[in-house]
């Protein structure tokens, strides 16, 4: 029988070594892209191989001890790309929590070769997997960081593979801009108008769809992740569009595994943006369903394994976090 707790619908492990200490950018940032540049994507491009496995082992052991009984996982690591999934589902496997995995292809370092990399990690892993407690997805980073090219590329690799896509959708107005000046109405429709959404896919975010593009995104089949307080830190707005899917459920986006605190952040937001206060337990709860479907209709119970040590786990992680910090100093 399954325990009580929340899944996590949308997260990134690899932000696992953050609590330890992560420096501030020398330069504050004074937007969200800036944000990108200054820290997460310096973050994922110092990672390596025991970086992350302690990032890893670290997020998923504090997840369990917060109550989480399955996550939903968001991936890059530019110069750490194949193999990089079989490190992140080691340590879900290991510790008995359900997961979804994908890698997120972007072009944002590499061009179309780091791309086809980042999906030919999706279409490897999936593939090669057997790991009962694991499933890999296709995904990609953000509609502005691929071409045309590659949301085609996603688009046929998901029909190929027989699964979804997990993206992140208009997180931020740039995302908006971006596609606009590439000719679409938004991100929700160049990633449909190329074939990417298929029934099942996951977008995260969604702050600045309208109703229509989240009833679309809803007619589609696709779910809809709200992440209240890396929204709220990073301040790109409040997603009150969602209140017109039945289908959003709740992610933390590499904060910290704690659900609570994040249904806290959305009733504690939700009043401002005519939003309802019943709407943190509703989507709460539907993180259950979207996991369940990627396997086969089930929720897989948590298999934690009592000689899991937090002690011990935590020592490692401090350890590489010291390293990982260096090696971010040095980009």
């Amino acid at each position: 029988m399954t325990p009580a707790g929340h899944v996590n619908a949308h997260t990134h492990l690899y932000s696992g070594l953050v609590p330890f200490g992560m420096p501030a950018p020398a330069e504050a940032p004074r937007n969200f892209l800036q944000i990108l540049e200054r820290v997460w994507w310096r973050l994922d491009r110092a990672l390596d191989a025991e970086a992350l496995r302690a990032s890893a082992q670290w997020y998923v052991a504090d997840a369990l001890r917060l109550g989480t009984i399955g996550l939903v996982d968001h991936h890059e690591s530019p110069n750490l790309i194949e193999g990089s999934l079989d490190i992140l589902a080691d340590a879900c496997q290991a510790a008995g929590l359900p997961a979804v995995l994908c890698y997120g292809a972007t072009e944002r370092n590499g061009g179309r070769t780091e791309a086809r990399r980042g999906l030919a990690e999706c279409r490897r892993f999936i593939e090669t997997n057997t790991r009962p407690l694991v499933r890999g997805v296709v995904g990609l980073h953000a509609s502005f960081t691929v071409s045309d090219e590659t949301i085609r590329d996603a688009a046929v690799l998901c029909r190929d593979l027989g699964t979804v896509l997990h993206v992140h959708v208009a997180e931020d107005i740039a995302d908006v801009d971006d596609a606009r000046r590439r000719g679409w109405d938004g991100p929700l429709e160049r990633l449909a108008a190329l074939g990417a959404l298929v029934p099942g896919s996951i977008l995260a975010h969604g702050v600045h769809l309208s109703e229509a593009q989240v009833r679309r995104a809803d007619a589609l089949g696709c779910w809809l992740v709200q992440n209240p307080r890396s929204n709220r830190g990073n301040r790109v707005g409040y997603p009150a569009a969602l209140r017109a899917s039945a289908h959003v459920a709740l992610g933390t986006d590499g904060y910290p595994s704690d659900l609570d605190a994040e249904c806290a952040a959305l009733r504690e937001d939700a009043p401002a943006h005519g939003d309802n206060l019943g709407a943190a337990a509703q989507r709460a709860q539907q993180g259950r369903a979207l996991l369940a479907l990627r396997f086969g209709g089930v929720l897989p119970p948590v298999r934690a394994p009592r000689e899991l040590n937090l002690d011990a786990i935590k020592a490692s992680a401090s350890a590489q976090a010291s390293r990982l910090w260096s090696r971010m100093a040095d980009l």
